[in-house]
């Protein structure tokens, strides 16, 4: 096999020749969903003296990718279908070891962008509910209790030059106000979906949006979900930030229905603009699988896999979730939201 210690592209046939270093992919994930271009980030060691000296990718058994050092991040631009990937590295001391995969690249069309949430067209989608402990059912007409609003069209602070604020009230310690946006499906403004042509071909999804508050004293936690509810099943991709007990992101254990943690720290800016990326996917075997979170420009690969559960009620569709939670005292607090997107394919 041709040793790369450089940064030329060459093509070779992988072998691995070391018995003493290690590949390890974030992403993407084998048997994964992907669309195009695919994002690669790798990490490889030995026990080599003299270190990983460069790793590789391959796409069908071609090298496409080279770069010096134990680590790479980049996106590759892949055929639509079925392809078999390599991630590969070589050392100092002539050693090399590799980790392979499976990916299925989405339609070269790319992935399908629902922009601006938040614009007047998609208003009429928005409802809002209210959660009591200790079960956290939701309800419509909650009394004092737990209060909410939201507002269109903030000229400040915004980055658009529409913000919408997002309000949170009442009297009942720790409760929480739900937004959701039915994006897809029943009831939808946007996708109705009658014939069930969108929803079952929709396997990855990424929530984008950018955060303003002057309130993280009093927030309790701020949760970004996406759900998917079809073939009896329901698979709630939850993504929360928990600010007053921990400063760390928690993910939905959908099949057994609790929270779990992440092992990431969440540290949002106070008074000023946040920005939150996941990117989530319905696995081809239908599990839920959470990515990866970026907060600000800081990703954190979670790549945490869930099952589905089964769906409370017979609705049909996708919807997108924001979630403020109130603390102890259920201090009013305000959040703003704007460019508010959701890529899915």
């Amino acid at each position: 096999m041709k040793k790369c210690v450089c940064s030329a592209i060459v093509t070779s046939t992988f072998l691995s020749v070391s018995a003493f270093a290690s590949v390890s992919v974030s992403s993407p994930a084998s048997g994964a969903v992907v669309g195009s271009p695919v994002n690669f980030a790798a990490s490889a060691s030995t026990t080599c003296s003299r270190g990983v000296a460069s790793m590789g990718v391959y796409i069908d058994y071609k090298l496409v990718y080279v770069v010096n050092g134990s680590s790479l991040n980049t996106s590759i631009s892949v055929g639509s279908g079925a392809h078999n990937a390599v991630v590969e590295e070589w050392d100092y001391c002539g050693g090399a070891t590799y980790k392979s995969m499976t990916i299925n690249v989405s339609g070269s069309g790319g992935p399908n962008v629902i922009g601006n949430l938040l614009a007047n067209l998609h208003r009429s989608a928005w409802t809002g509910w209210g959660e009591y402990p200790p079960a956290y059912n939701i309800c419509g007409s909650c009394g004092g209790g737990v209060t909410w609003s939201w507002n269109y069209g903030i000229g400040s602070p915004s980055l658009s030059g529409s913000a919408t604020r997002f309000n949170l009230g009442g009297t009942t310690p720790y409760s929480d106000v739900l937004f959701v946006n039915r994006v897809i499906g029943q009831g939808s403004t946007l996708l109705p979906d009658w014939n069930h042509t969108i929803l079952p071909k929709v396997h990855n999804f990424v929530y984008d949006v950018y955060f303003f508050t002057a309130s993280l004293s009093v927030a309790e936690v701020l949760e970004f979900d996406v759900a998917m509810y079809l073939n009896g099943q329901s698979f709630t991709f939850g993504n929360q930030c928990r600010l007053i007990n921990g400063h760390a992101w928690d993910v939905w254990d959908n099949g057994n229905h609790r929270w779990v943690p992440a092992n990431v720290p969440c540290y949002p800016i106070n008074n000023g603009w946040n920005h939150v990326t996941i990117q989530m996917q319905r696995t081809s075997s239908n599990q839920l699988l959470v990515h990866s979170i970026a907060l600000n420009g800081n990703t954190a690969v979670i790549d945490r896999y869930f099952n589905p559960a089964s769906a409370p009620s017979s609705w049909y569709g996708l919807t997108l979730n924001f979630q403020m939670d109130g603390n102890y005292r259920q201090s009013p607090y305000s959040v703003y939201l704007d460019k508010l997107n959701l890529n899915y394919w």
